[in-house]
């Protein structure tokens, strides 16, 4: 039992599995996005933070008094009733900061003259300095009322420091400014705490998501396994078996479809090559049938003729009269052989422009001859009728059709009729007798190979029932159709349909 969960799960841990590589590549897709999300996510959850953490600052800046930093700021002078701008007092010593300033922060008394006078108590965190013409900078920026950013500024003892810089007194431009700055470890850390929750999170939904994704891709794919496994199921014995053609996915429906032709195509190809297997087999079997009955009277006639007939003249005009008519048989059906695989190896017939109210006209002596004294109609209705077609060819189904008329008709009472006619775009030419005529079981198989009716099973009236496989095959070749119609007792009618014009 271990074995074939182990090899489906070969299969689908294999790279050239379809379904290994839906998973991992839409695993790998969710990743991306995701770690896109966390960079994002962290990019601006640190702005957000430092400029927070900047605010708060400020907002600190601007509600302590001035004289904690050493600043005092005279009264107005309005003796004469006008006030005067505040005067500045520099510190006369350095001020201790207030004993509530929060750990990890440090604050500074910046100078005109870019003196930074550290205010901190913590020994271990210094306040960052920036150079004089920074501070200048900063302090122009200040008095022209544009908002300063924070700064990111590294202290004495290497730690790093968000700065904040604000003026002591905005109303005087003598005044110095007040420095705040904040460690940002702690903030780093707030960041870092956040972005590993997210991606604990990220990993639990990727995780989620793979347990459930698991089944429906399994479901997904079930309509790809159908057709796997009948195309695995399918041989040569069950051509018949057929895929669903709805299986709600349009892709999978395109591909059952297609499946479903290609067995069709095969399931007729395979009984195309099966019927044509069996034909090759009869032909075989009949055409050696048919060579070898002459081929044996011919031996018997010798036999006689080694044990002492030659030396009666008449038995030995006998025996070569019937030797002759056996050879000429013989010849006729090599010929017809001979006729056969040419057209089955589809030549393009030369054609030129042929009237066949004319090709009629000239075979009319020889339809006569070999008519005997049958009674023989030929009709035409006057007008020349002209089509491009093989001249030899067509004399070729006239005498087919002509003599199998004259082996199923009296040679006393048959009449034979040939007419020549144009229906529509096409010139017919029709065969009739008044002949034995063919049961409606044999005319479906009349124009196979070696076929014979019941009624021209004998030698001496039938032949070797490739007369009308010939006709039909030269009719195709001309692109034009061959009818019968027949009744028996009452004859038969022939009607071959060719197209006119070029």
């Amino acid at each position: 039992m271990k074995q074939p969960w182990m090899k489906r799960i070969m299969r689908f841990a294999a790279p050239s599995s379809l379904r290994y590589q839906l998973l991992s590549r839409t695993l790998l897709l969710l990743a991306a996005l995701l770690l896109l999300i966390g960079v994002l996510q962290y990019v601006l959850m640190k702005d957000f933070v430092y400029e927070n953490k900047a605010n708060t600052l400020g907002a600190q800046l601007l509600s302590m008094p001035m004289d904690w930093f050493g600043v005092s700021v005279s009264k107005p002078d309005d003796r004469e009733g006008k006030s005067a701008a505040p005067r500045m007092e520099p510190p006369k010593q350095r001020p201790q900061a207030p004993v509530f300033y929060q750990p990890g922060m440090s604050f500074a008394f910046v100078g005109n003259d870019g003196v930074v006078d550290d205010l901190t108590n913590n020994p271990e965190l210094a306040s960052p300095h920036l150079t004089a013409q920074q501070y200048a900078n900063i302090k122009a920026e200040l008095l022209s009322r544009k908002s300063i950013s924070y700064r990111i500024v590294d202290d004495v003892n290497g730690h790093e420091q968000l700065v904040v810089l604000r003026l002591a007194d905005p109303r005087n431009r003598a005044a110095g400014m007040v420095q705040a700055g904040a460690e940002t470890a702690s903030l780093q850390k707030l960041l870092f705490t956040q972005l590993a929750i997210f991606i604990s999170l990220a990993v639990l939904a990727l995780a989620a998501g793979l347990s459930l994704y698991l089944p429906l891709l399994r479901k997904t794919l079930t309509p790809l396994s159908r057709v796997v496994q009948a195309a695995s199921d399918t041989d040569a014995g069950n051509l018949d078996i057929r895929l669903p053609a709805h299986q709600g996915q349009l892709e999978i429906d395109r591909l059952s479809e297609a499946f479903n032709g290609m067995l069709a195509r095969l399931e007729l190809s395979f009984e195309a090559e099966r019927r044509t297997t069996e034909r090759m087999r009869r032909f075989i079997a009949d055409a050696s049938h048919e060579l070898r009955t002459p081929l044996t009277s011919i031996h018997g006639f010798i036999e006689v003729l080694q044990r002492g007939a030659a030396v009666s003249p008449e038995q030995l005009n006998r025996s070569l009269a019937s030797m002759g008519l056996e050879s000429r048989r013989i010849n006729k059906l090599v010929e017809d052989l001979l006729t056969i695989v040419k057209l089955d190896q589809a030549p393009e017939l030369v054609l030129a422009p042929v009237r066949l109210d004319l090709l009629l006209t000239e075979m009319e002596p020889q339809l006569r001859l070999l008519a005997g004294s049958r009674s023989v109609q030929i009709e035409t209705d006057g007008n020349p009728v002209t089509g491009r077609y093989h001249a030899d060819k067509l004399k070729q189904i006239v005498l087919n059709l002509f003599l199998n008329a004259v082996q199923h008709t009296d040679s006393d009472t048959g009449s034979i009729s040939l007419s020549l006619g144009v229906s529509g775009s096409h010139a017919q030419l029709t065969v009739s007798d008044n002949g034995t005529g063919i049961a409606a079981e044999h005319i479906p198989q009349l124009f196979e190979r070696f076929y014979r009716s019941e009624s021209s099973r004998t030698r001496k009236s039938g032949g070797a029932g490739l007369g009308l496989s010939i006709t039909k095959s030269i009719v195709d070749a001309h692109n034009g159709s061959i009818e019968v119609a027949s009744e028996p007792g009452v004859g038969t009618q022939f009607r071959v349909l060719l197209p006119l014009g070029g």
